[in-house]
């Protein structure tokens, strides 16, 4: 929208420039250095924002970045959980089956004493002592009772290690499932942990794509500012332009008004030397020595010392300052009613383009810019729509 005003704006001023003043291009030229500054501004807050959103798209980055780790290492810790957990139910379910054993193996014992009882009360329910005392000789009854002992001794043994081991699995299966309690535990908060972390990452990749779809609105915004400003800027340098042709036609005219007591017709013999020096060449056809042919000069070429002054022979705006290919540094003075001046491989240049020299300013030095013939003046008059011969405008001498 923006660009499509800017050119029909440019449109505007070429199709009403005729009709426009100086003053008229002055206001305009204010208020677009007003638009443009307004938007010079806006676009600097723009590229503000910009690097405050590329520093919070850095910070988001680095905040995914390490919550990505950190998922990853609770990720780990929850699977060596997982594998601890599965060892310990192996261990436990060793140890259930070792309880399992001894307490088979305990009950055995208690069957075998239960057979034994219930064989002794069949046979007459005798007692260890009456066993001793019935023995037929005192060595029988020696090795009876020590039999007894014995028997009782290991029944004692076998059912006290039994038991023992009973409390020491027991004890064992205890410690074990107290630590699979705190595996279980432990791995349900890094699970909860986890999932924290996840949401957080989740909410962090949210933040990052809003940065980034601001960053990219914020780009478009700049450069649809940018265009706008440059579209200004032709604009501007429109009106500039404008205004300096408008100048230099005012320059011209003041010129014109100056000498309209003094017409250049009128001033015919009466024209200062541009520079001191004798005519090396005249104006119109002539024989060129060098060349051997016939060659047509459009004006006259003084010869004189390398670095004498080269002079305004009136009053007028410079219009051209240039390089011209067998001429070198070539200025044209305009001075009104038609009439130009030139002068050729000039060097030093003393004046600018849209400048006003008055009569007998130094403009430049004589040189051998462009010139096969060493240091020298070429010097033309431009009037009534042709090339004049020089002699006839300037003074005699």
């Amino acid at each position: 929208m923006i660009i499509k005003i800017f050119i029909i704006s440019i449109t505007f001023f070429s199709l009403a420039f005729s009709q426009r003043t100086q003053r008229d291009f002055e206001r305009e030229l204010k208020a677009q250095n007003s638009a443009i500054q307004s938007l010079k501004d806006e676009i600097e807050t723009t590229k503000k924002r910009i690097n405050s959103e590329n520093k919070k798209e850095k910070s988001s980055v680095r905040k995914v970045s390490n919550l990505s780790e950190e998922i990853s290492l609770l990720q780990k810790l929850v699977k060596e959980l997982v594998k601890e957990e599965k060892l310990l139910i192996t261990d436990i379910s060793r140890m259930e089956r070792k309880i399992n054993q001894n307490e088979n193996n305990l009950e055995e014992l208690r069957k075998l004493y239960a057979k034994r009882l219930s064989t002794m009360y069949k046979k007459g329910q005798i007692s260890n002592l009456e066993r001793v005392l019935s023995s037929t000789s005192w060595r029988q009854a020696i090795y009876r009772s020590k039999y007894l002992k014995i028997i009782s001794k290991i029944d004692r043994e076998t059912h006290d290690t039994i038991r023992a081991l009973l409390i020491e699995v027991g004890k064992q299966k205890l410690v074990l499932e107290s630590a699979l309690r705190k595996k279980r535990y432990l791995k349900r908060e890094r699970e909860k942990t986890l999932s924290q972390v996840r949401s957080k990452k989740k909410k962090e990749q949210r933040e990052l794509t809003r940065i980034r779809k601001s960053q990219k609105e914020l780009k478009n915004y700049l450069s649809e500012k940018q265009v706008g400003m440059n579209q200004l800027e032709v604009i501007i340098k429109k009106i500039r332009e404008d205004i300096a042709r408008l100048e230099r036609e005012e320059r011209i005219r003041k010129q014109q008004m100056a000498l309209s007591s003094k017409e250049f017709p009128k001033l015919k013999g009466q024209i200062s030397w541009p520079a001191e020096g004798r005519v090396a060449a005249k104006f119109g056809r002539q024989w060129n020595p060098k060349l051997k042919t016939t060659t047509e000069n459009p004006g006259i070429d003084i010869k004189g010392k390398p670095g004498s002054e080269i002079r305004s022979v009136l009053g007028g705006v410079v219009t051209t300052i240039t390089f011209i290919r067998g001429y070198g540094t070539t200025i044209i003075i305009d001075h009104g009613s038609g009439f130009y001046t030139v002068y050729s491989h000039v060097t030093n240049v003393e004046t600018n383009v849209d400048s006003q020299v008055n009569s007998g300013d130094v403009i430049a030095y004589m040189g051998d810019s462009g010139s096969i013939n060493g240091s020298q003046l070429h010097f033309e008059i431009w009037g009534e729509g042709k090339k004049l011969n020089p002699e006839n405008w300037l003074k005699k001498r």
